[in-house]
């Protein structure tokens, strides 16, 4: 597994981990639940470790909780957010999430940036008092990324998670060098973008020159082109389908894609 350095502590984190949006809001008894382990258990058996969640996913944080339970010789990288206003509400979240994922986590963030002048100085006591390793912030649109700047600009971070995918490049423009400039870590959402683009691939042959990337599935391929970027730390595609699993964490196998090849992307977005 490919591996990145978190800027602010020198830790190195795969490059591949899993969101938990939708394909983990399940109970514990949901017919569901076997595949997700599965997905887990692949992730882990590939090198990667992180698990990104939010109280937004529904159950999402007490399906990994439980399925984390089963698996007690992993090391998963733990990360939810925050997502309320209000000093009081956003510690009982906090508390809340913590307990519901097995009582321990490595970074929390503040949920598409829902009242983060509150939240940060909890974030920052927490981390002072070792009940955190990392702090970070959150965004999922291109559309907010001017605020997004701001908010990097304000604070140390960590982590800032955003998205970034060959079809949504709008990151490249000041958001992935600043996080470069300012030794933020970064973990890409959204890697797929809207969808469409890799719906619409997979109807196709793969190219003859994927075989370069050591790609042999869309899904690989296209989370080349975001980790051939320097300053992305991190990939969090989200998936229930232990077989989609797979696809995905060959991305984090093998060398990247050099400038002459990463130029032939392009032609992926041509209608």
């Amino acid at each position: 597994m490919l591996l990145r350095t978190i800027p602010s502590s020198g830790e190195s984190l795969p490059a591949i981990g899993v969101g938990t949006w939708e394909n983990f809001d399940v109970g514990p008894k949901a017919p569901e639940r076997a595949a997700l382990h599965d997905v887990l258990e692949a992730l882990f058996a590939a090198g990667g470790r992180v698990i990104d969640s939010s109280p937004m996913y529904g159950k999402a944080e007490s399906m990994v909780g439980v399925l984390l339970e089963e698996m007690p010789a992993a090391k998963p990288f733990l990360a939810t957010k925050v997502w309320i206003s209000g000093k009081r509400e956003g510690l009982a979240q906090m508390e809340r999430s913590l307990a519901l994922m097995g009582g321990r986590l490595d970074l929390m963030q503040v949920h598409n940036l829902l009242d983060w002048r509150t939240h940060l100085a909890t974030l920052q006591a927490w981390k002072a008092d070792g009940r955190l390793r990392y702090i970070g912030i959150t965004h999922y649109t291109p559309s907010a990324h001017t605020e997004l700047e701001s908010v990097m600009r304000a604070a140390p971070w960590d982590f800032v998670q955003l998205d970034y995918a060959l079809e949504d490049r709008a990151a490249e423009a000041r958001l992935l060098p600043l996080a470069a400039e300012r030794g933020i870590a970064v973990i890409v959402n959204r890697p797929f973008g809207g969808g469409g683009l890799i719906r619409r691939l997979r109807k196709e042959p793969l190219p003859g020159w994927a075989a370069e990337a050591g790609c042999t599935s869309w899904a690989a391929l296209l989370l080349k082109f975001i980790l051939a970027h320097p300053a992305v730390t991190c990939v969090i595609p989200g998936t229930g389908d232990p077989r989609h699993m797979r696809e995905i964490l060959e991305a984090g196998a093998g060398a990247l894609p050099d400038a002459a090849l990463l130029k032939r992307f392009a032609s992926l977005t041509d209608a």
